[in-house]
């Protein structure tokens, strides 16, 4: 590890983790969480739903692999600060273009690297996600602590408005003479991510991306053949426009929710959300469909669930997370709707999941 600017991490409770710097100079508040993925550092850095957050990274080597423009899930880094156990500084891969370092620097990330994340992994799951700061300016203490506590919690806060689009717009990586989508989507975005958005192309989809507070009369004017919902960051009931949006479009057009998406349809249907104790973040997490009885390994990352007792009876869970039994898909047959909490575009991830986009393909069939 090359020794650079001492950095300081300072969670809410008070543990308090020293290192050195690792991207640009200064100071990031946000939520503290880990990841548990040994791969895909880039496309969690760039992913959405990770706005506000201070992501740790559980494998202890990151950047081997470099950064390259053909895997960003979005046009910027998303995270609010980066923490890792060391990182490899001379990437091997024929793609990389430049180092993890070098691109927190040209993204104005702080981080901080030769943290134990063991230790800080176990504290969260023990403890519970909370803010944190890193700074690699300021090393007092009390002043830190002082900033800290200026800090919003996650829980109330409606994040999807920091990320989502300012004007709807039409998405194709196509040149026109091979497009041939028949199913016209309108994709709402709460955070989308940009493999989403090749996956419903490869699927015959024509997308047009939409705000996320954008109105149901403005979607049904548009008048698609399907509505995804897209993932996204923050509490899934502070988002009550989108709520109101999804109710009034129920039964009038075939929806599809992932992870934020999913959490909105479920409160739009009548269910409730809670905040996990630290959330659901990786590439190996097992979920079981019941339908099938079949389990499938997803990636995911969300701070935030449906409560499985709240669903009504015209909702059928679909999907549990084997880790801790909490639910993982819905559907309403009569509404023609369903979601699931994970990320069936698996990226990074596996791809045990993307027979989810065929059955939203063959709801929208006439």
């Amino acid at each position: 590890m090359r020794k650079k600017d001492s950095a300081i991490l300072i969670l809410k409770d008070g543990k308090t983790f020293y290192g050195f710097g690792l991207g640009q100079s200064g100071e990031t508040i946000g939520e503290v969480c880990f990841n548990t993925g040994m791969s895909g550092y880039q496309e969690i850095l760039t992913d959405p739903s990770y706005c506000r957050q201070i992501v740790t990274m559980t494998s202890p080597h990151i950047g081997n692999t470099g950064i390259n423009p053909e895997d960003n899930e979005s046009s910027r880094v998303q995270v609010a600060g980066f923490v890792i156990k060391e990182e490899t500084s001379v990437p091997s891969n024929w793609r990389s273009t430049q180092s993890l370092d070098g691109y927190l620097k040209e993204q104005n990330i702080v981080g901080i690297q030769g943290v134990d994340t063991r230790a800080l992994t176990r504290h969260i799951r023990d403890k519970g996600a909370m803010n944190g700061i890193i700074s690699t300016l300021d090393f007092n203490l009390d002043r830190l602590k002082q900033k800290l506590s200026k800090a919003l919690d996650m829980t109330g806060l409606d994040l999807a408005k920091e990320v989502t689009t300012q004007e709807h717009y039409a998405w194709s990586s196509l040149q026109a003479s091979e497009q041939n989508n028949p199913h016209k989507v309108a994709a709402i975005d709460f955070g989308i991510k940009t493999n989403i958005l090749r996956l419903l192309e490869n699927h015959g989809c024509d997308v047009t991306v939409f705000p996320a507070n954008i109105t149901a009369d403005e979607i049904l004017n548009f008048n698609p053949d399907g509505v995804f919902l897209s993932n996204g960051p923050g509490d899934p009931a502070a988002v009550t426009y989108a709520i109101e949006t999804v109710q009034s479009l129920l039964g009038k057009k075939p929806i599809f929710g992932i992870c934020l998406g999913h959490q909105i349809l479920a409160l739009a249907l009548g269910a409730k959300t809670f905040k996990l104790k630290f959330g659901h973040r990786g590439i190996n997490h097992p979920v079981k469909n019941i339908d099938s009885g079949k389990v499938e390994i997803t990636s995911q990352n969300h701070g935030f669930a449906v409560d499985l007792d709240s669903l009504p009876k015209n909702v059928i869970p679909t999907h549990l997370n084997l880790n801790d039994n909490t639910n993982a898909g819905i559907r309403c047959n009569e509404l023609n709707a369903f979601s699931v909490q994970y990320h069936p575009e698996s990226s990074p991830g596996p791809h045990d999941s993307q027979y989810l986009f065929n059955r939203f393909i063959e709801m929208m069939k006439p």
